[in-house]
This record gives structure tokens, C-alpha cells and sequence, in this order.
């Protein structure tokens, strides 16, 4: 991973190689932005840029330092992270025992904190002691989607990059000229979305149209909606299968408003939405979609998943 391979992040990468060139990278950085951009991509890219054996402003990608953070195994460059879940204290202090050793065969140590909003109180407090006084030759990368869940305190030590998402159709062009993928399907994930890049790429080889099309003709066009099926999925994915109706009732609002057709994420089923778009008043797609937005927010908290959906159902079918 280089650079080179990040798409629609031109400005930020251009800071980070100005950064580069006039010896500027020590200390904290905060990469920013949407889910699934290139945000982690472009600290991996980073990292080994500053430790890449032959390149300067942008790693080669073959030598022994690119191939061993490409694959996790340099002694110097390590991603911390804990998913979802909460960072805890020990991963900070372990950071912070490392950081102060001499590099063992790299020229920069790097650490890259993934999902940094994930930060339990005591591991943030333990970070910002080291951001104060971050030693020669070592950077520390967080990465957020959720930027406003840190300490502002952190984020006043940092150097703040924002990523943006690529335009949708432009993201389009990428996935129909670089992965091959057809017409549709490249609008439909391109779309669907949002212009991330990376969540597009990690729903493209899941069947995701045949998913999605079977949640609509199931739980939406169907005269008595499969429930079941939907409530036996664990939170994750009914969360994924909200966000699919929302953007099928979302289509039918669009059309309804007569916004062109580009705009329509489900454009395979153009002739079903069509006469949504006549059954269903704005009244009704507002109601669905606040009715869908409880929902989802519900699904944070720890809610009966079969009771929400149960309930979602009844909001949905009234008309």
C-alpha cells in the first residue's frame, strides 16, 4: 500500500508529502473522517513511506521495511486497536514503554491508534502524557470517524488531516474502470455507500444485491413481512438490513420530489419504486423514516431486537 493506491484523497496526502519533504513528522496526528475512506490506508502508507529503504516522498512497496508493515510483522510500525470495543489503559502504557526505546531496525517509529474515539478515560489521559513530549523519530496516528468522542485535550496535540469522501459518481468511475464491476452494481455501492471507498469494496464481493434484494422482496413488497428471518440476525446486521430499507424508502422519496434518476441508489428496481412512489404519500416516508431512525438509534442501546422490529413493522404497515 502506497500513496499512489489511495483515491479521492489528493489534498490530505499532498499535506502529508509536504510533511515529508521538510522533515515535519514527529509527534501526533489526528486523521479524520467518514468510516471506510482511506484514513488508516494513508497512516499505513505513512509509515512505511518513512521507513521505506528506497523511496522518499512515497513508499516503493517492495523492499524489506514496505512488505514487513504490509504484512504487520516490523518491529517498529504497530496498529493498536480493540475494534468496537474499548481501548483499555494497558495498550497506552505498553505504547508508551515502547516509544521511549531506540528503533529497532526501522528510521521512524510509528504507532497507528485505529478507531481512537474507542479510548476508555484512563488509556486517553495516558496518551496525552505522551503527546506533551513525544520523543525524536516517533509518531502516533489516531484515526477516528468519531472525532468529537476524544478528549479535546488530545486533539489539541495533533495534527489534524481531514478525509473527505470521494463524489459518488466519481467513486462510480473507480469501481466500474479499476475493479470491473458492471454498470449497476458499481452505481448501486457507489451510492449505497456514500462515496467511501473502503465500504465499497468491502460489500462488493459479499452478494450484497442479491441481500438487498431479497430483504426488499421479503420485508417490504411481500403482503406479510418476514419478521423472523430479519429477528434471528444478530444487532449487527439487522442494523445493516435498516440501513437498506432506509435507502429503499429513501429512493421512493426521491422519485416522489422528481429528482433525476442518477440519484437513486436501487436503479434494479426502478419499476418497483416507481409505484411506491405513487402509493406512498410524504406523510407516510416521513413517518417510516423516523420510525427507521429510532430504530437503528435503539439498536445501540440494549434493546429486544425482536420487540423492535415487531414494533418497526407496525409503524411501517399502517397505510
Amino acid at each position: 500500500m502506497s500513496f499512489s493506491a489511495i483515491k479521492g484523497q489528493d489534498r490530505p496526502v499532498e499535506i502529508i508529502k509536504s510533511y515529508i519533504k521538510n522533515a515535519r513528522m514527529e509527534g501526533g496526528y489526528l486523521f479524520v473522517g467518514p468510516e471506510g475512506i482511506g484514513k488508516k490506508m494513508a497512516a499505513l502508507a505513512l509509515a512505511k513511506t518513512l521507513n521505506c529503504l528506497e523511496a522518499k516522498t512515497d513508499a516503493c512497496g517492495h523492499c524489506a521495511s514496505c512488505l514487513k508493515i504490509e504484512n504487520g510483522q516490523h518491529p517498529d510500525v504497530r496498529v493498536i486497536s480493540g475494534g468496537e470495543a474499548q481501548l483499555k489503559i494497558e495498550a497506552i502504557r505498553q505504547l508508551q514503554k515502547d516509544i521511549n526505546l531506540k528503533a529497532y531496525e526501522g528510521i521512524f517509529k510509528v504507532y497507528i491508534i485505529d478507531n481512537a474515539h474507542t479510548l476508555s478515560a484512563e488509556a486517553g489521559n495516558c496518551l496525552l502524557k505522551i503527546l506533551e513530549e513525544p520523543p525524536k523519530k516517533s509518531l502516533i496516528i489516531l484515526v477516528s470517524d468519531k472525532p468529537s468522542l476524544l478528549f479535546k485535550t488530545i486533539i489539541s496535540r495533533c495534527k489534524i488531516l481531514k478525509f473527505l469522501p470521494l463524489k459518488r459518481e466519481a467513486l462510480e468511475e473507480v469501481l466500474k474502470k479499476e475493479y470491473k464491476l458492471d454498470v449497476q452494481f458499481a452505481h448501486f455501492l457507489a451510492y449505497f455507500s456514500e462515496g467511501r471507498l473502503g465500504r465499497a469494496l468491502k460489500l462488493k464481493d459479499g452478494g450484497i444485491l442479491a441481500k438487498k434484494n431479497n430483504l426488499i422482496d421479503r420485508f417490504v413488497l411481500s403482503p406479510r413481512p418476514d419478521m423472523e428471518s430479519l429477528a434471528q440476525q444478530d444487532k449487527e446486521d439487522v442494523r445493516f438490513s435498516l440501513n437498506l430499507l432506509a435507502a429503499w424508502f429513501r429512493d421512493i422519496y426521491l422519485l416522489k420530489v422528481g429528482l433525476a434518476e442518477q440519484e437513486i441508489i436501487n436503479t434494479d428496481r426502478r419499476e418497483e419504486l416507481t409505484h411506491s412512489a405513487r402509493v406512498f404519500s410524504f406523510f407516510d416516508l416521513e413517518t417510516i423514516f423516523t420510525n427507521l431512525s429510532t430504530a437503528i438509534a435503539c439498536l445501540e442501546k440494549n434493546v429486544n431486537t425482536r420487540l423492535l422490529l415487531f414494533n418497526l413493522r407496525m409503524e411501517l404497515w399502517k397505510a
